[in-house]
This record gives C-alpha cells, sequence and structure tokens, in this order.
C-alpha cells in the first residue's frame, strides 16, 4: 500500500471536530450571557437635595456660587462642606440668586 491509500483509508473521526464546535459555541454562548447580563446591573447613587442657588459675597469682593445646604454656620463662622473639601467663608454675605 502507498501512503496516499493508507489516509484514504483512514477513518475519520468526526466525533472530534463535533465536539470541539460544541465546545467552542458553549463558551461563546456563556460569554455572551455574561456580558448581556453585566449591562443589564446599573448601579445609580441617589440624588441629593442641594437646596437654592445661592451666592456668596466674600470680603475680597471673589463671589462664591454653590448651594444652600452645603454651606454650614459653626460657632459663628461660615464654612463651604463640599464631598472633598471644606472651606472657610467667614465674613461673606449669602445672597439668594439663580446663576448657571
Amino acid at each position: 500500500m502507498t501512503r496516499t491509500e493508507l489516509h484514504l483509508e483512514k477513518p475519520r473521526s468526526k466525533f472530534i471536530l463535533v465536539s470541539i464546535i460544541l465546545l467552542g459555541s458553549l463558551i461563546a454562548l456563556f460569554t455572551a450571557l455574561y456580558f448581556y447580563s453585566q449591562s443589564l446591573i446599573t448601579i445609580e447613587a441617589p440624588k441629593k437635595d442641594l437646596g437654592q442657588k445661592i451666592v456668596i459675597q466674600l470680603p475680597s469682593g471673589k463671589s462664591v456660587f454653590t448651594y444652600e445646604n452645603l454651606v454650614v454656620k459653626e460657632e459663628g463662622k461660615l464654612f463651604y462642606k463640599g464631598e472633598r473639601n471644606t472651606l472657610d467663608l467667614t465674613g461673606g454675605i449669602i445672597l439668594y440668586e439663580e446663576w448657571e
């Protein structure tokens, strides 16, 4: 027998090919379902009530635009308490004005 005859007579196993295709499609399906489920989950922060818009005129002549609930009076001093910082606005005059 020649080499080509041996190669042609050898039965090919389609089981391996079918199992590879099935495994690949299952992996693709699970990956698609995972990313789809992740896109459905949304986490939203609760809305804070910041109050009215105000302008604080400082003694130096500068203006600070902020919201009413972020300004706090403690021990006779006026403070701006933001999310990450605190500013001393003592001596400033609060004006209730709309700004953009």
